[in-house]
């Protein structure tokens, strides 16, 4: 057992724990650096004289610039393209040198360039519908009032969009946000075609000639797709007891180990993502469903015989414990699921620290008996008979006696950035969601 005299912060230098710092992670980072790039980009269009010419605006280039952003403010959280950001990331050998395997394993904040680039794709478009209105003023019009105005609802739109995005709304009323996204996030796609057959009548261009029209091409069928792949599938699920479900799937898809799909009670209502438990020689897999709101409670107090699932399995978090010799899961509750087909594989030695009131209470003897036979000296902390334990040295104990190369934690927001910020201000690489959708 780990005592309260462990001390953390022996060779954490004072530098590293103001880089290492939530505030700093490479969610952000990637942020910034769609910021940085932008601004460059206009500033050095304003210098050169790029977004102004012979008395009118440069609308093709203003509006290229937007294209730009909210491409890659769409794409990037294409479940295809996510897949294979992980799978190109997890190529990287373990003979690599661990600062470059620990920054591949960052893969997952991608979502930093989802943020960037949509607010910067929403900027832009400010300034296109600002050029558009003072070439009006200035009496040199170059679109129409139709154009105009599809452009003002566009922004409209996305800038609700993104507001109802921030973490304060969307973890209050993630139900709100959720619909707002879909549902205005459809009607910016239409208003966004309607746009461009508009600007290309304008200017007397042919549509399918312009880079804008292949590009929304490829945009609508990304957001599209997910739901190209809707169904509704049969569930089995059995309660160890009122706080969990255990839901089982076979629908002939078996998906990898760390990956999630997405459920929903309607095919379009509220849909919910959980990590994927496949078992090895086993088709189909397994969801842990645990209490942590409206949604998951009624699931659990009123099981449903049948259920949609949207979209391809999808890469998440763990998957990239490939990149290591030897891990360390930290688990708290439910965060159990999305660690044990890590177990079950047996891909990558490790170590596991799973702490769970009553565990065999809550979660039943069966899975609790699987976890055992399947790791390496786990440790199963009963918060009911022992109090929380201090996560943060109880990783650094089994990153020492195991010689583990990085750490996993599964867990609520504040405790999962304390054990990421505490190993990684140790030197240790340290991986955990980071709440970005």
């Amino acid at each position: 057992m780990i005592t309260q005299t462990t001390d953390l912060t022996y060779s954490a230098p004072h530098w590293r724990r103001v880089t290492r710092h939530p505030a700093l992670m490479e969610y952000r980072r990637l942020f910034a650096l769609v910021a940085a790039v932008n601004l460059t980009v206009l500033a050095f269009g304003i210098r050169d004289g790029l977004w102004f010419e012979s008395g009118t605006f440069r609308l093709d280039r203003i509006a290229d610039m937007a294209l730009i952003n909210l491409s890659l403010g769409i794409l990037i959280r294409q479940q295809r393209v996510i897949n294979a950001l992980f799978w190109l990331a997890t190529r990287i050998p373990v003979s690599w040198p661990l600062w470059i395997r620990w920054g591949a394993g960052k893969v997952f904040h991608f979502g930093g360039l989802h943020y960037g680039g949509t607010i910067a794709g929403t900027l832009w478009f400010g300034f296109l519908l600002f050029a558009m209105a003072a070439d009006r003023v200035n009496g040199t019009p170059q679109v129409s009032g139709l154009t105009l105005a599809l452009s003002g609802m566009m922004i409209a739109l996305m800038t609700l969009m993104i507001l109802t995005a921030l973490s304060r709304f969307r973890a209050k009323f993630h139900n709100a946000f959720e619909k707002i996204h879909r549902f205005a996030g459809w009607t910016v796609l239409a208003l966004f075609w309607a746009q461009t057959v508009s600007i290309s009548n304008d200017m007397g261009v042919n549509l399918a000639s312009t880079p804008a029209f292949w590009m929304l091409c490829l945009i609508t069928l990304s957001i599209a797709s997910p739901w190209l792949t809707l169904k509704q599938v049969d569930v089995e699920i059995v309660k160890p007891s009122n706080h969990v479900a255990l839901a089982k799937f076979d629908y002939g898809d078996t998906p990898f180990a760390g990956s999630s799909n997405a459920i929903s009670h309607t095919p379009f209502g509220e849909y919910h993502a959980f990590a994927n438990i496949p078992a090895p020689g086993e088709t189909g897999y397994r969801l842990a469903i645990s209490r942590a709101g409206d949604w998951t409670g009624a699931f659990i107090d009123n099981p449903p015989k049948k259920v949609w699932v949207k979209g391809i399995t999808t890469s998440g978090v763990a998957r990239i414990e490939v990149l290591f010799r030897k891990v360390v899961y930290v688990g708290t509750g439910s965060g159990i699921g999305p660690i044990l087909p890590h177990l079950l594989k047996g891909e990558v030695p490790n170590r596991l620290i799973w702490s769970t009131r009553s565990p065999r209470k809550t979660y039943g003897d069966a899975l609790v008996d699987e976890i055992e036979a399947n790791t390496e000296k786990p440790l199963i902390w009963d918060t009911d008979s022992r109090g929380k334990p201090d996560l943060s040295a109880l990783a650094l104990q089994a990153v020492k006696e195991s010689g583990a190369e990085a750490v996993i934690v599964i867990s609520n927001q504040k405790l999962t950035r304390k054990v990421v910020h505490d190993m990684e201000t140790l030197g240790i690489p340290a991986y955990g969601a980071i709440w970005d959708s």
